[in-house]
């Protein structure tokens, strides 16, 4: 068994997350480590809100709030939000704690005494109405490279190209459309080009990944040049450098090295501050990092690089810092991304639904199997309130919920409880069969990141249990108590093997399942909001957190004799007219 770092993306601080958003980073994170564990395997899931730089001011500024201000409001909507979705994190903290700025300033010390750390005269995009500076995904305007006309100033989404914002032609600021000026400045820079080697040779090590991911990273090696980590703001990391009071660390910079100080701040408050080096240092960890496409480089490039800087491992060599040589990434997970009835998410333009109000309306199992089975894994998907209206109560409801409520219902007033089978006919063992061993298929497959094809798998046994159910009919077995009884015995014990399969999916519902078959205590652990102090003496702050307890990835028998009593429905059957009701709400 192995140590593994589930790595999920730092969602921004500066409003409440969309269902594009968790479609990327959160449902297949939290999918992956429900089923390492129940695998045997020591899992560290780690997050946390990313809280600084200059869209953050801008925010507060639109809201009359101070920085911290907003980022603490926005980081209890987005700890609630997570929490109420089910996302099992080990720890989702933020970046504005006393223990990231250490682990960041470290970083920053260790890659300049290794030689990779340049100091440069710069052009900065500065804010002519507010004289303050511009963050590079800030500014828009035409690639000079390959003419695409929506290019950000840190890197164009048509050619993959990095670019600085004064490459761009007409810039733009993406704030309030005006046109930046550019003023020299001086910053520091990581040289990325010390990499290109140390990259390339990781890269060509690396099997396994989603192709799209392999290719975009490598064509960009080349390229690599130096990039800035430090800019003109006022929120935002210290340096720890004299006469840099005025600047502050490139949020960039700081975010990837959230997962570092995540694991840190993990191990501190487990009560062995050293117990994160087993993700980062030991023989048998993996790193599995989750995010949507648009954060492939700083996964797959710039953050391997910083590790690689840290490690001494580049063209400069070096020597490993002081919390000793870390590891690289075993995969960058991305997805594509996820658009809402044919358009773009769009805060801004209202083409957008927060995660906050869809689980307002619907369950948050039925937007994980949506997400699931079809969302934006190796390609863009489209959302639409019809195709989510059929998954609903098509596979969900007509097919998992009435296997359930159906078996259970008929167990229940024949019986009061498990029926003890008889004889078991070469039906009966079919059925068992082909759920036993769909427990190494799923598995397999959510192991090697192909969720939509394990959900599939999942729901294939349901079909053969609700089939056989048919075929069995035991409501006409009245006159044949044992029969019915072994026929319900044996839908039951798939049912129960259902669960299994399908708790990384849907733990809601599982949990919901485990008891209405008798089942006590927990079975598909659920993730705590608490209110933690800074260990380093800032103000206390929300995390996610919980004291998990896994059940093992194996069909396990159900016991005859517990009793059972008359079911409620595990899905809501939703009427037609939330179609039109969300169209509506969505125009409006």
């Amino acid at each position: 068994m192995s140590h593994v770092l589930a790595a999920v993306a730092w969602p921004y601080a500066n409003g409440p997350r969309h269902i594009g958003h968790v479609s990327g980073f959160g449902i297949p994170s939290d999918v992956f480590s429900r089923y390492m564990r129940m695998a045997g395997h020591d899992v560290l899931m780690v997050s946390g809100t990313d809280e600084h730089g200059t869209p953050i001011q801008v925010q507060a500024d639109e809201e009359g709030l101070t920085p911290r201000e907003a980022v603490d409001k926005y980081n209890r909507v987005i700890v609630e939000d997570l929490h109420a979705l089910g996302l099992s994190y080990d720890l989702f903290t933020r970046t504005t704690t006393g223990n990231h700025y250490a682990v960041v300033q470290e970083l920053f010390n260790a890659l300049d005494a290794n030689g990779y750390i340049v100091s440069q005269v710069a052009m900065a995009a500065i804010s002519p109405s507010t004289g303050r500076g511009l963050p590079d995904r800030y500014v828009e305007g035409t690639c000079p490279i390959c003419g695409y006309g929506s290019a950000r100033g840190d890197q164009c989404d048509n050619c993959g190209n990095q670019l600085d914002p004064v490459d761009l032609i007409n810039p733009k600021s993406k704030i309030n459309g005006e046109t930046p000026e550019f003023r020299e400045t001086e910053h520091y820079f990581l040289d990325l080009s010390a990499f290109a080697d140390a990259l390339g040779q990781w890269l060509d090590t690396r099997e396994g990944w989603r192709p799209n991911v392999l290719k975009f990273s490598k064509n960009l090696v080349e390229d690599l040049r130096p990039r800035a980590i430090t800019r003109d703001l006022e929120w935002g990391v210290p340096i720890p450098r004299e006469g840099w009071d005025t600047k502050r660390f490139y949020v960039w910079f700081d975010a990837v090295i959230g997962y570092l100080s995540a694991s840190i701040e993990w191990a501190r408050r487990s009560g062995d501050p050293d117990a994160w080096r087993q993700w980062w240092q030991g023989a048998d960890k993996k790193a599995y990092y989750f995010m949507g496409k648009d954060n492939i480089v700083f996964h797959s490039l710039i953050w391997p690089a910083i590790l690689l800087g840290y490690d001494g491992k580049g063209d400069k060599g070096g020597k490993p810092g002081e919390l000793g040589e870390l590891g690289l990434p075993t995969e960058v997970v991305s997805s594509e991304f996820l658009t809402m009835e044919g358009r773009k998410f769009s805060s801004s333009r209202k083409i957008v639904i927060y995660v906050r109000d869809f689980l307002e309306r619907y369950d948050a199992d039925a937007l994980r199997y949506f997400i699931a089975v079809a969302g934006p894994e190796t390609n863009d998907t489209d959302f639409t309130w019809t195709e989510f209206l059929r998954r609903n109560n098509d596979e969900l409801v007509a097919g998992w919920g009435n296997l359930v409520n159906r078996s259970v219902s008929m167990a229940a007033k024949n019986f009061g409880a498990v029926p003890t089978p008889g004889e078991l006919t070469e039906d009966d063992r079919a059925v068992l069969t082909v759920a036993k061993e769909a427990f190494a298929t799923v598995g397999s497959l959510i192991e090697h990141h192909k969720q939509k094809a394990a959900i599939g798998e999942a729901m294939r046994v349901v079909a053969e249990a609700n089939k056989y159910l048919s075929d069995q009919a035991p409501w006409k077995l009245k006159e044949d108590k044992s029969r019915m009884g072994t026929v319900l015995y044996v839908a039951l014990q798939v049912i129960n093997d259902c669960k299994t399969l399908l708790s990384p999916f849907l733990p809601h519902s599982s949990q919901q399942v485990h008891e209405l078959l008798g089942g006590e205590g927990v079975f598909a652990p659920m993730p705590e909001i608490r209110v933690v102090p800074d260990l380093d003496g800032g103000p206390d702050y929300p995390v996610l957190t919980g004291d998990y307890a896994f059940p093992a990835w194996e069909s396990a028998p159900l016991a005859a004799g517990v009793p059972l009593t008359a079911p409620t429905p595990i899905f809501k059957k939703l009427d037609p007219s939330v179609v039109d009701e969300e169209l509506a709400r969505l125009a409006g």
